[in-house]
């Protein structure tokens, strides 16, 4: 495994367990469908939230979350769609969020969460 995915992987289980301490219900992840891959599928009470989960060891790339472009952003509205149609979930609302992790140095990873990105 690249050091990179191996990066990425690490992130997308600190994101993981961040939700779950929150209440959240982790229904999927990595799902792939034909657009492309969900990182994280969750409810968050009664709405289905699709995570996307960028994770980074530096600022060499600035933040994680300038890495969610609006060509990203219409992929994951589509992939949304597509984990719905296959899936028997019902939720009121969906929306997606982005968790950007800053892993590296010392001590735990920090996690920052966008809510409802645009």
């Amino acid at each position: 495994m690249r050091a990179k995915d191996a990066v990425g992987r690490y992130g997308e289980k600190v994101a993981a367990a961040f939700l779950i301490e929150r209440g959240w219900r982790v229904l999927d992840r990595n799902w792939r469908g034909p657009s492309g891959e969900l990182d994280i599928v969750a409810l968050d009470g009664d709405v289905l939230v699709v995570v996307e989960v960028k994770t980074r060891t530096g600022d060499g790339f600035g933040h994680p979350a300038e890495a969610v472009t609006p060509a990203k952003l219409g992929r994951l509205r589509r992939l949304a769609g597509q984990w719905l149609a296959s899936h028997e979930v019902h939720p009121r609302g969906v929306r997606i969020d982005v968790l950007a992790v800053r892993a590296g140095g010392s001590g735990a990873a920090r996690v920052e969460h966008l809510v409802g990105v645009q």
